[in-house]
């Protein structure tokens, strides 16, 4: 199947091992209040949890006990005797007491001075650069990798639902998870077996997949990009540990005890190793915060077993629990490595407690560490496209030898249920409907075509009044060596017909040499970006003003004919060689022109360019990661720097080219994440186009007069409110997650998202470009035909927008300011624009 496992994941979202001793219920005062940070421990053991914000826990263990002790500072200590073996639903109420005669946690916030737990704390800090594999040159081990995914908090509702009428078989499976107490259905499993190799002194790491297998999905390579992406590797010494896009505050670091409270409440052998256990929570609500547990050693301070906890006010959309255990192993005296990581998310729509949902469960087991061997430079060095489908065909027998941890019955049943499922019509139907919705196109697997994208189907603008567009694609896989798409589209107010077809084939996987063409007929808004975009298809958002302040009809009719080869030579920098030819001219000439004077032309004015240009671009993405292999491939982060840099030169008299020039031009974008307090984008753009030219060959600095947001643009500005051949720009925009509103007590609950940015530009226009583009420029409302009329070449031109993101989790609404130039003919002083999205 060619869809990714999201479309797996939306199907689920419609219905939205054995253990000997589990309890569960709620803690409270005699006053009926929740008593929240409580410890719940069997007794006799080191088994034990915390309450969370609501008082509620859940404990499980695979050994049989008959007592569990509830403990809180400033109540009496509680002994409760289990009559069986599995006590759900429990209602403990602790009576006020002076002292406690067991493990306790001290409620309220910590002192920071004359605190143990705090002063172990800053000894974990000294040594650890010290612990684990940091404190060799050279490192290599194997890594076994297991992520499951279930439905959870099965009830016999759920069950009897139509939604799974035809597919009740599923249910013959059902277990009860460890962690939360709550009933769950695994239906996705995912293997992976790697070999990593690490260097301490060079700062390289490299991991090889060797093995590769998941239940039902032939197109696994997207599942483990997935996959990935969503369980990011981390290290709990770090200061933020990021999940989900969002970076949490290790209870290891160095600005922890400005977030937590910390209180050291007992010590035990482990492993014949003496250690503390040091439980910490929260200090506020509503911060990316943890609450648990972690036992460290008394000699090395390296950490033994940690559990995590994720609060439940914390400010993250879809998840509602996020639960890790890493438990290390003592190699010697001093050297504690990691033996096993597991974490388990619950994805929900909301986080009340009976919501169903999806949990994703990764276990990471490692073994086999072999140090201070060292690989030459050459070694660490990355493929361009390093695809083995052998990696994904492993046989039974390499999975008995290198799985660390044998699957459990649920889990070897998940194979043969996905196997089961992929037969039955219904799930076929939904599976079908959630791949359009995540795609965007209708497949026709019979025809290896796909129609779409959907959501391009209706537009609106003042020149083709109501468009209406078809379009398609040829599929074959994934990993397509060559791919053609195209679409045609209609105006009703213009009667005239438009298309586009474009194709691409990749020539050498090794260092992805492709070669591609294409032509495009078509009505568009021009001037909308500042780079030169090389997607011969693509039509700004801004050519549709279905919602939209202002009149939309500066557009352009453009033919545009493209021929370009590209290579990969080094892993994330491109090279390019293009070649275009382009007829443009004015889509609505009573309303805008786009005309130049032209001695040569009749009457001195040519209202038509006719251009021919090549151009050489180089654009550098160190960090992108990428899945698929074919001709087209796929991003699967956003963290990355990205470096553009093109020349481009206009060549007179080739195909009847009107113009000489060049133009050159460098886009820099680089997100920052900012610790606990949100990450930073910026995009900086300069450009120069050298020689005289029309309006149509000049930069415009892009305005946005729609109601959405679009990326890098001026929300201020209006269409050709500026126009330059010399331009430098700056977006910055930071989004702080909710850090400030989390402080506000009547916010806090909204779990809102605080967003502020600035732009500016800069830009001017030599004299001869003003004189040869007159015609054209007496169509625009200027305040003057002068450069310092057109270009804001006198003081940069700026703006400011505050913005609230995370409105019903889906909505962001920015609130634009225009800082200066408030004299321009029609300008937009104050505007509002918002955007959608889905985000953790």
């Amino acid at each position: 199947m060619k869809t990714t496992f999201y479309c797996f994941i939306a199907i689920l979202f419609c219905y939205t091992g054995f253990s000997q001793t589990k309890v569960s219920g709620v803690v409270k005062d005699t006053s009926g209040e929740p008593v929240p940070f409580a410890n719940v421990v069997f007794k006799n053991s080191i088994e034990g949890t915390i309450t969370n914000e609501d008082g509620r826990f859940y404990l499980e263990s695979d050994k049989t006990y008959t007592v569990v002790i509830f403990s809180f500072v400033g109540y009496e200590t509680k002994e409760v005797q289990l009559s069986k073996k599995v006590n759900y639903n429990m209602e403990v109420t602790l009576g006020e007491g002076e002292k406690l005669n067991a493990v306790v946690i001290v409620s309220g916030k910590q002192p920071k001075k004359n605190n143990p737990a705090i002063d172990i704390l800053r000894k974990i800090w000294q040594r650890k650069r010290f612990n684990g594999i940091r404190q060799f040159k050279q490192y290599q081990y194997d890594k076994y990798e297991k992520v499951e995914f279930d439905l959870n908090t099965i009830d016999s509702a759920m069950m009897k639902s139509r939604l799974f009428r035809g597919m009740e078989f599923i249910f013959n499976e059902i277990d009860t998870s460890s962690v939360t107490g709550k009933t769950y259905l695994p239906i996705f499993i995912n293997e992976a077996f790697s070999k990593v190799y690490g260097d301490n002194v060079k700062n390289k790491e490299k991991e090889d997949l060797i093995g590769n297998k998941n239940s039902g999905f032939s197109s696994n390579e997207t599942i483990t990009a997935f996959i990935k992406d969503l369980y990011a590797d981390y290290d709990i010494y770090d200061n933020y540990l990021k999940f989900f896009d969002k970076s949490f505050t290790s209870p290891l670091s160095r600005t922890g005890i400005n977030t937590y409270n910390y209180v050291l409440v007992d010590t035990a052998f482990i492993d014949n190793k003496w250690c503390y256990n040091i439980v910490y929570y929260p200090r506020r609500k509503n911060e990316l915060t943890f609450k648990g547990d972690f036992w460290v050693n008394d000699s090395t301070f390296a950490i033994k077993k940690i559990n995590l906890q994720a609060s439940k006010s914390a400010n993250i959309n879809w998840v509602k629990e996020i639960y890790i255990e890493q438990e290390f192993d003592v190699l010697n005296d001093s050297v504690f490595l990691l033996k096993r990581d597991y974490m388990l998310s619950d994805f929900a729509l909301n986080k009340k407690e009976k919501s169903k949902g999806v949990y994703g469960k990764r276990t990471t087991l490692y073994d086999n560490y072999v140090f201070d061997e060292e690989k030459p430079e050459e070694f660490y060095k990355k493929e361009i496209n390093p695809f083995n489908e052998d990696i994904y065909e492993r046989s039974d027998e390499f999975w008995e030898a290198n799985r660390m941890e044998k699957l459990n019955k649920d889990e070897k049943g998940v194979y043969k249920m996905l196997d089961t499922l992929k037969t039955v019509p219904k799930f076929k139907r939904l599976y079908s409907l959630a791949s359009i919705l995540a795609s965007g196109y209708v497949e026709f697997d019979k025809y290896n075509l796909d129609y779409g994208p959907i959501f391009s189907t209706f537009g609106f603008n003042d020149v083709e009044g109501i468009r209406v567009r078809a379009g398609g694609r040829t599929y074959f896989g994934p990993n397509d060596k060559w791919r053609i798409e195209g679409y045609g589209a209609y105006g009703f107010m213009d009667n005239r017909f438009k298309y586009g077809i474009s194709g691409k084939w990749l020539l050498n996987p090794k260092n992805r040499l492709i070669i591609s063409a294409g032509n495009r007929r078509d009505v568009e808004q021009t001037g909308v970006s500042l780079t030169v975009n090389d997607n011969v298809l693509g039509r700004s958002f801004a050519s549709s003003a279905l919602f939209a302040s202002g009149n939309s009809d500066r557009l352009t009719n453009i033919n545009l004919t493209t021929f370009a080869l590209e290579m990969e030579p080094i892993k994330n920098m491109t090279f390019r060689l293009g070649s275009s030819y382009k007829t443009m001219r004015s889509a609505s000439p009573t309303t805008f022109s786009l005309s130049y004077l032209d001695p040569q032309a009749p009457n001195g004015i040519n209202d038509r360019l006719v251009q021919s240009e090549v151009n050489f671009s180089v654009d550098m993405t160190p960090g992108r990661k990428t899945i698929r292999h074919g001709v087209e491939r796929k991003i699967v982060n956003d963290d990355y720097p990205r470096i553009y840099l093109n020349y481009a030169r206009g060549v007179e008299g080739l195909f009847n080219s009107d113009f000489n020039y060049s133009r050159l031009q460098l886009f820099y974008r680089q997100p920052f994440q900012v610790g606990g307090f949100g990450r930073t984008y910026t995009t900086f753009e300069a450009g120069k186009t050298f020689g005289t030219v029309p309006l149509s060959l000049l930069n415009v600095v892009p305005g946005n007069q729609a109601y959405f947001s679009i990326h890098n643009t001026f929300s201020q500005l209006n269409f050709y409110e500026f126009v330059t051949d010399t331009y430098a720009s700056l977006h910055i925009e930071h989004n702080f997650n909710g850090r400030l509103f989390s402080r506000i007590p009547f916010l806090r609950k909204l779990n809102l998202r605080e967003i502020v940015g600035i732009r500016g530009v800069w830009g001017e226009i030599s004299q001869e470009n003003v004189d040869m583009n007159v015609p054209a420029f007496q169509s625009l409302p200027f305040r003057s035909i002068t450069p310092e009329g057109i270009a804001p070449n006198k003081e940069i031109y700026w703006e400011y927008s505050l913005g609230i993101g995370n409105i019903f989790k889906i909505f962001r609404i920015d609130f634009n300011f225009r800082g200066n130039y408030k004299g321009n003919i029609d300008a937009r002083q104050f505007g509002v624009t918002g955007a959608f999205g889905f985000h953790f």
